[in-house]
């Protein structure tokens, strides 16, 4: 009697439309019916707003749905990253995080209000973003060799910028300093694509490490000269301009990945979807042209798990390096 009344309550319930939707359809079913956006952390002109308006276009494509870039800049990208961690976990909010936001901010804010591991749930890796050393013209040197003779010929004497104190670049002059001997001034600006930039333009600063995207133009333009890059390889945007590894500091091997994320809780379906059409755009050969030649390597995962496991990876290597850094909040 009782498996009876059951079978009657279902067949009520789907004769009038009423069964839950998550029991009677795949949320990926008709996803998305809306626009999509991404949340950048950062303002445009830099590395990720570069990275994702060439994804937005071709994800657009894919998804048959617009796909709408959307900056919200501020505290190294923590506004941002908040914003996207407290969004609805529906597939309508993407987050473009970077090794900064997602790895290295959790060790230098001590009051950080989202725990990237927790708050998310990875799709997969987009992009490796190499830093270019790169010197204001006129200082002098047009080789690593010379600036560091330049520099312990002067200790403390010159100034480098970078896009903030906790940031991968202020990271990456500190190896160097330590690894050559050098020591110099640090000017944190609250930007790399813009502020550090016109920085070391205009002379305030003499060198800095930043990435490809933010300051390529700046290098074919004649207003910086770049003495290497932290690529494993040299890059296609730079030809002439040799990787840290071939000077020497192959501990410099480093670059500022970028990946995709969504809310934590967002359908394991739509998680999915997302991970298989953004790789398609990533194979896409005018995608793969246009972020080589802004000095950026495609990069992808085999599976969000994948994603997953390299962001833990990187979030405990980077935030040792930090924290030996002493690197803090600005």
């Amino acid at each position: 009697m009782v498996r009876s009344l059951y079978r009657l309550a279902i067949a009520g319930f789907l004769a009038w439309g009423l069964w839950p939707a998550s029991i009677l359809a795949n949320p990926a079913e008709g996803y998305p019916n809306k626009p999509v956006r991404i949340i950048i952390p950062f303002a445009p002109g830099g590395a990720s707003d570069f990275v994702g308006r060439i994804l937005s276009q071709k994800l657009g494509e894919q998804l048959n749905q617009q796909v709408i870039i959307d900056n919200k800049s501020g505290a190294a990208g923590n506004i941002g990253m908040e914003a996207a961690a407290r969004s609805a976990p529906d597939g309508y909010t993407l987050y473009l995080g970077n090794i900064g936001t997602l790895a290295i901010n959790p060790a230098i804010f001590p009051n950080l209000t989202v725990k990237p591991l927790q708050d998310f749930a990875p799709i997969t890796l987009i992009a490796d973003v190499p830093s270019a050393l790169v010197v204001n013209t006129d200082w002098g040197p047009r080789s690593l060799a010379e600036a560091l003779t330049k520099l312990k010929a002067s200790p403390s004497k010159f100034n480098f910028a970078t896009p903030g104190s906790g940031s991968l670049n202020r990271l990456e002059m500190e190896i160097l300093m330590r690894s050559a001997g050098v020591t110099m001034v640090h000017v944190p600006y609250k930007g790399g694509g813009g502020p550090a930039a016109m920085g070391l333009v205009g002379g305030e600063t003499q060198l800095m490490f930043n990435t490809m995207p933010s300051v390529k133009n700046f290098v074919t333009s004649g207003r910086m000269h770049a003495l290497a890059v932290t690529s494993a390889q040299r890059v296609q945007a730079l030809p002439d301009v040799p990787t840290m590894a071939e000077l020497g500091y192959p501990e410099l091997i480093t670059g500022s990945w970028q990946g995709m994320l969504v809310p934590a809780k967002t359908p394991k379906d739509i998680i999915q979807r997302l991970h298989r059409v953004l790789n398609a755009v990533l194979d896409m050969p005018e995608v793969r042209e246009r972020l080589a030649a802004g000095g950026v390597f495609p990069a992808q995962s085999k599976s969000p798990e994948e994603f997953g496991q390299f962001l833990a990876a990187e979030t405990q290597k980077w935030g040792k390096v930090a924290r030996d850094a002493r690197a803090t909040a600005d």
